[in-house]
């Protein structure tokens, strides 16, 4: 089982990034997928789900608005929109398939002028 994540880096206040999340190693298509994301020094936190089929999505209350979660399924792919960031958005993003306890490495995304 493997979940790589991609897209991040560094990016100034009020731009954009998409993050991508490619899964492999098991039934992608079947699971509801997540993104999550750790700032230093803080919890890890719950950040977007997209169900199994792509057609209910959910955000937390920090990001509603500002990000989009997306899936492809063709594509065993998950991803995530972020438009208008800030420094507060800076943390490593992980992707996950919650259910089954699959997780990927992260990827680092720097909010920063």
């Amino acid at each position: 089982v493997q979940l790589v994540e991609s897209g991040g880096g560094l990016v100034q206040p009020g731009g954009s990034l998409r993050l991508s999340c490619v899964a492999s190693g098991f039934a992608f298509s079947t699971y509801s997928m997540s993104w999550y994301r750790q700032a230093p020094g803080r919890e890890r936190e719950w950040v977007a789900r997209v169900n199994s089929f792509g057609g209910s999505t959910s955000y937390a209350d920090s990001i509603k608005g500002r990000f989009a979660i997306s899936r492809d399924n063709a594509k065993n792919t998950v991803y995530l929109q972020m438009n208008s960031l800030n420094a507060e958005d800076t943390a490593v993003y992980y992707c996950a398939a919650v259910g089954p306890g699959y997780w990927g490495q992260g990827t680092q995304v720097t909010v920063s002028s």
